[in-house]
């Protein structure tokens, strides 16, 4: 079968979608990926064939914010997200959708497979069903979908236990449609209207839920607010990470179990200024004897950490987290969805500090499954850090919910889920899955780790 698989060029996007890959290729299936020019050799290396978005669609990695540098100093709010839908998001759907046409008429695929951010596939699922294959979409954010107590995405907002609060998330979402959805919903019925689609009525988040042939949602349910499900969305866990991508660092010996472990990331992308969580957390910690802290720069240099790095610490560029999450006791980290799921798999409790991107909307959801301590602020004092670190360590309720929420990743078998919900799509001449048999078969020899 032939897979076209296309993720938006942002690590948190493209990891979980190389290890999808992964378990289509050992599955025999022939994969064509569509992402940003800077990941070839990782697309190629996976056993792929590459393909690369182009202008718009196409942005460095490395600095996200270069397509939008106000972002760096625009303060967590409205104006924040209308900035970023727009010019992130928006902007690149002429080129992604382009660059699926393109593939498409060099690979006649089977199935596309995208995440959740690619609203490049908008057009296609706008358009004549018969004209087009299916559409699986991968949520590597927490769910985007209308919350019954009435409160906007993106905005770090609990679920409402009272009327009262049910009336005040009301007047919040007249506000944040009135700032943010409904301009931003005006720019993309726009672009869709170049492309001869559209318009589209719900907000641009919601609407690959809504449209997508199938959602795979890359989590489990009780990380998720309460609340009625689409049926095209299916919890699938966490794909299984890509081993060996880098080797373990010389210092891998001083995890040898006579400390506690605290990892601290700031992730791939809102790690521009290390100041606001990596140095405060290992200035925070420097004096506790009990604790070895390890920092992850991200990729970026690690001299780009600002300040002495101290006795207790160990730092790196990148590290191999299929080495490392085994013996980490708490994860330090700003928020990103992928990191938390894996880390919540290990069953590791966390302490978070986040509130741009989706940052704030995942610490709530930590805060409230109660695997964790949400900050809830971008810039945590050391003496915040410290205390909450100290709390989750000493405190044997959070590592017994992360155990608990470990628990229910490991029911789920990721391979075979992800084979069946493809599987339910693609049919051979006779209307029998071509993939259920494979599924089937893989639940049977290899476990959700694969």
């Amino acid at each position: 079968m032939k897979i076209l698989i296309a993720s938006t060029p942002a690590t948190g996007h493209l990891n979980p979608l190389l290890a999808i890959t992964k378990i289509l290729l050992a599955e025999n299936h022939e994969i064509a990926f569509l992402t940003g020019s800077a990941f070839r050799d990782r697309v190629e290396a996976s056993g792929a064939r590459f393909f690369s978005l182009s202008g718009d669609a196409d942005f460095d990695p490395s600095n996200v914010f270069s397509r939008a540098p106000e972002l760096k100093t625009t303060p967590p709010g409205f104006d924040w997200l209308r900035i970023a839908c727009e010019r992130l998001f928006v902007e690149a759907i002429p080129a992604q959708h382009d660059g699926l046409l393109q593939v498409l008429r060099q690979f006649p695929a089977d199935v596309i497979v995208g995440d959740d951010m690619l609203f490049g596939v908008l057009p296609m699922l706008l358009g004549p069903r018969s004209q087009r294959p299916p559409i699986v979409l991968c949520g590597t954010s927490f769910l985007h979908w209308t919350r019954e107590d009435g409160a906007p995405n993106f905005l770090g907002l609990p679920p409402a236990t009272s009327n009262e609060q049910r009336d005040q998330y009301a007047v919040i979402g007249r506000e944040y449609d009135a700032a943010v959805d409904q301009p931003v919903l005006l720019r993309l019925n726009r672009a869709l209207k170049s492309l001869g689609v559209g318009p589209i009525s719900m907000p641009m988040f919601h609407s690959v839920v809504a449209l997508a042939d199938a959602y795979l949602q890359l989590s489990v349910p009780s990380f998720e607010f309460p609340r009625e499900i689409p049926p095209g969305v299916h919890f699938v866990g966490t794909p299984p990470i890509i081993a060996k991508q880098v080797p373990p660092p010389s210092w891998g010996k001083d995890l040898d179990g006579s400390r506690k472990v605290v990892l601290v990331t700031q992730g791939t992308v809102a790690n521009h200024n290390f100041d606001l969580l990596v140095a405060p957390t290992l200035a925070a910690l420097a004096d506790e004897p009990d604790i070895l802290v390890v920092a992850t720069a991200g990729g970026r240099p690690v001299d780009a950490i600002p300040g002495k790095v101290p006795s207790n610490a160990r730092v790196a560029s990148y590290l191999p987290f299929e080495w490392l999450l085994p013996k980490v006791d708490v994860l330090v980290t700003n928020g990103g969805y992928g990191s938390v799921n894996q880390a919540m798999s290990f069953g590791i409790p966390l302490v978070t500090a986040g509130t741009t991107e989706d940052k704030a909307d995942v610490n709530a959801r930590v805060a409230w499954s109660g695997v964790g301590i949400n900050l809830a602020t971008n810039e945590p004092t050391q003496e915040a850090l410290r205390k909450a670190v100290r709390t989750v360590l000493d405190r044997p309720s959070y590592k017994l919910r992360a155990s608990q929420i470990a628990d229910e990743f490991a029911e789920i078998d990721t391979r075979s889920e992800i084979l069946r919900v493809i599987g339910e799509l693609v049919t051979d001449e006779t209307g029998v899955s071509r993939l259920r048999a494979a599924a089937a078969s893989q639940g049977r020899r290899a476990g959700r780790r694969g």
